[in-house]
């Protein structure tokens, strides 16, 4: 059709240029008359450019329907804060991330009592590697769910997963029921994590969210540091078991509400082959990325505890994570169509850097959230459900600083000060927080987490608003599925760097005093320190275990730095409505004015 049209047009603009020709032309001076020849030529280039152009934006169309890769209706049609319905969806959603946050946690003071029932001492260390392989290793693959499928039924389909493992904890009659409970539990939360967030997208505009993030932020930190608490309540006044039934009624209040009055824009989709269904899910990408982190994560689990670091199966596990990453990261180049980390993602210079600093910020707060009870517990000699009640400063400090920070970062328009300002707070927390011994007043505990919690909850979730800025629509799942990945990693790696900190400097500084088994100590752990250690070396091992603490401490403040050097290359963004470019609801359309 193009070509034809070119035709008939060449052919009437030679005919008309004969026409001009045989009438007489009378120049006037200081002007001038284009030849013949390139009045052909300037209209042969000019209709050609326009069929080149029409031709290039056909094919940069893409092959779904209008409507598949931004939502049906915008957030701000949908965002309606002074409905009881939006309330309730957002209470339900945050408690569904209350739930998965919190189940990560309030096991750390029902291990000794679930291993006393089961009498099973040598599964301790799976109780809480379950969880953390499956939802680890799985993170990322919900990121191609979410993308692909109802938001709503991939969302309620793993709150049911949920619910069925805590069922299975709860219940367990064994401890190998037990572990594959959490097992169950830890695949669900992925997808829990994920759609959390995505759940709000569609029905906040993005310069409303950064108050949404706020709170998102202040329930995952506070679910986290609560865990032990509301686990060593469970555990001292009730049974362990009720650490997981709880989940059952809160998950489903959840669920009934979702269902009845919870109906998110529907996409339009094309059909697809199973064949298709599968590909979508980048099984071959897959197949290398999820024995990767299982081994990564079983290395850093059993090293230094069940083998020594030099074991021939802690080496092999770490050769395994290292071939089978790489091969991982070539398919993902190689196969970009079918990517679960595509290279356009990861490669995005804010995504890249808002991703490893959500990875250091959480891990900084995890050092926290595991070690400071033990602080307490080994340095002041209190309960586990005391230890709890004393880290509640930072709990507090944390929803304040989430909070303000939300509402801050709505005002100005910009997260990046947020995201500087976080870790600059919490590194004077943390250096202060390592200078803490026997004798440290509560006055001073207490104000040295108030500036830690503060910090982290400026800026803990920041990373998110990040993603859903600078992202076109359709990768915002994947964006926040590798955010929420690296988060997930973080905690698991520097969970494990500040048990090995622990182990080493109480062997170093415990072995020279006579009588006194180290091995024990540190098997026995912090709540049966009383029982097994003379009275007359109990001043010895509080301070044995006040400087390994500080350590440990001292770790955290090198990754709170590390999460400021992150902060410093995310782009400048505005998130405000009508400048800068909002962007079609991931919100990723970049304009005059981004820095």
């Amino acid at each position: 059709m193009a070509s034809l049209r070119l035709s008939q047009e060449v052919e009437s603009a030679v005919e008309n240029l004969g026409r001009s020709q045989t009438q007489p032309t009378s120049p006037k001076m200081g002007s001038s008359t284009l030849p013949p020849n390139d009045e052909i030529d300037k209209k042969l280039s000019t209709m050609e450019s326009s069929d080149v152009e029409k031709q290039d934006t056909a094919s940069q169309l893409p092959d779904e329907k209008p409507g598949l890769n931004e939502p049906a209706e915008s957030a701000d049609s949908l965002y309606q804060p002074k409905t009881l319905k939006f309330w309730l969806l957002i209470i339900c959603n945050f408690l569904s991330l209350f739930l998965v946050a919190l189940d990560r946690t309030i096991i750390a003071t029902a291990i000794p009592r679930i291993t006393d029932e089961f009498n099973s001492l040598g599964d301790i260390g799976w109780y809480g590697s379950a969880y953390m392989l499956t939802a680890a290793s799985s993170q990322l693959i919900y990121g191609r769910i979410y993308k692909f499928y109802s938001m709503k039924v991939v969302f309620l389909t793993s709150v049911v997963i949920f619910e069925i493992g805590s069922a299975i904890c709860g219940a367990a009659p064994n401890s190998g029921a037990f572990i594959a409970g959490r097992a169950i539990a830890g695949l669900a939360s992925a997808g829990i994590f994920s759609g959390c967030m995505l759940i709000i997208i569609p029905i906040v505009p993005l310069h409303k969210r950064p108050m949404f993030q706020g709170m998102f932020g202040m329930v995952f930190g506070l679910a986290s540091a609560l865990g032990p608490l509301i686990g060593g309540g469970f555990t001292s006044s009730v049974t362990w078991r009720w650490c997981f039934y709880i989940n059952i009624p809160i998950g489903g209040f959840t669920m009934a509400f979702m269902i009845l009055f919870w109906h998110p824009s529907k996409m339009t989709r094309e059909p697809a082959s199973v064949a298709t269904h599968i590909k979508r899910l980048d099984p071959l990408g897959m197949f290398f990325f999820i024995p990767s982190i299982i081994s990564l994560l079983l290395a850093l689990q059993w090293g230094g505890s069940a083998y020594s670091w030099n074991n021939g199966r802690i080496i092999s596990l770490f050769i395994i994570f290292g071939v089978f990453i790489l091969a991982f990261a070539a398919i993902q180049i190689l196969m970009p169509e079918t990517a679960t980390v595509p290279a356009r993602v990861i490669t995005q210079r804010s995504v890249f850097c808002a991703a490893f600093y959500t990875f250091f910020a959480s891990s900084a707060m995890m050092l926290m959230v595991y070690y400071l009870p033990i602080w307490f517990q080994t340095v002041k000699l209190v309960s586990p459900v005391n230890s709890g009640i004393y880290v509640l400063p930072l709990v507090l400090s944390l929803v304040v600083g989430s909070l303000i920070s939300g509402f801050i970062t709505q005002k100005i328009g910009y997260y990046v000060p947020a995201m500087y300002i976080c870790p600059c707070i919490m590194s004077v927390g943390l250096g202060l927080i390592s200078t803490l011994n026997l004798d440290t007043g509560s006055p001073r505990w207490i104000g040295y987490q108030v500036l830690a919690g503060f910090g982290l909850g400026f800026g803990l979730q920041t990373g998110g608003l990040v993603i859903q800025r600078v992202l076109p629509f359709e990768d915002v799942p994947t964006g926040i599925s590798i955010m929420f990945f690296l988060q997930q990693l973080g905690g698991c790696i520097f969970t494990t760097v500040g048990q090995t900190i622990l182990s080493n400097l109480l062997i170093s500084q415990l072995s020279d005093v006579p009588g006194l088994q180290t091995s024990d100590i540190i098997s026995e752990g912090a709540t049966k320190l009383g029982s097994i250690v003379p009275s007359e070396y109990m001043v010895v091992v509080q301070q044995a275990y006040n400087f390994a603490c500080t350590r440990i401490f001292l770790a955290a403040l090198g990754v709170t730095f590390a999460a400021l050097l992150s902060s410093l290359g995310v782009e400048w963004k505005s998130i405000k409505k009508g400048k800068n470019g909002q962007g079609p609801s991931g919100d990723a359309k970049a304009t005059k004015g981004d820095a």
